[in-house]
C-alpha cells in the first residue's frame, strides 16, 4: 500500500517519464510536487515505491522509471477518475431533469388552480408564461 505522498510521487514521476521518456530524478520530483518534505524524505518514498514494484532505477546515478505495474496502478486510477466523472454528469443530469420536472408540475398545478376556478383569462396567461419559458 502506497501513502497519498507517494502516490502523488508515483503520478508526476509516470506523467513526466510519458513526456520525456527520461529517467525523473528526485531534485525534478521534489520541485514539481510542491511537497513540503526534504529530498531525503522523497529517496526514501522512492525506495519504498522501488521496493514494492512500482519504479526502478537503470542505473545508481539514474532517476527512476516507472514499471509495468507503475502503468497499471496508473491506468487503474485514471479509470476511476473516468468512471467519478461519469457517476458526477449523470448526477447532474438527474439533478437538472428533477428540477425540469418541479417546475413543470408547479406549472400543471397552476393550470389545475385556475380550471377549478373556470377562469381563461388566468389559464392564458399560465400558458403564455409556460410557453416564455420553453423559448
Amino acid at each position: 500500500m502506497i501513502t497519498a505522498r507517494q502516490a502523488k510521487l508515483l503520478d508526476f514521476l509516470i506523467k513526466e517519464y510519458i513526456l520525456t521518456s527520461e529517467p525523473v530524478s528526485s531534485k525534478a520530483l521534489k520541485k514539481a510536487c510542491s511537497l513540503d518534505v526534504c529530498g531525503a524524505t522523497i529517496r526514501n518514498d522512492l525506495q519504498a515505491l522501488t521496493e514494492q514494484g512500482f519504479i526502478t532505477q537503470p542505473h545508481t546515478s539514474a532517476g527512476r522509471i516507472p514499471t509495468q505495474r507503475a502503468y497499471q496502478y496508473f491506468a487503474q486510477k485514471l479509470e476511476i477518475e473516468r468512471q467519478n466523472q461519469l457517476e458526477n454528469f449523470i448526477m447532474q443530469q438527474v439533478r437538472e431533469a428533477h428540477e425540469e420536472m418541479e417546475r413543470e408540475m408547479r406549472h400543471m398545478q397552476e393550470i389545475m388552480r385556475a380550471l377549478e376556478q373556470d377562469n381563461i383569462f388566468n389559464i392564458l396567461n399560465i400558458l403564455d408564461k409556460w410557453h416564455k419559458n420553453q423559448i
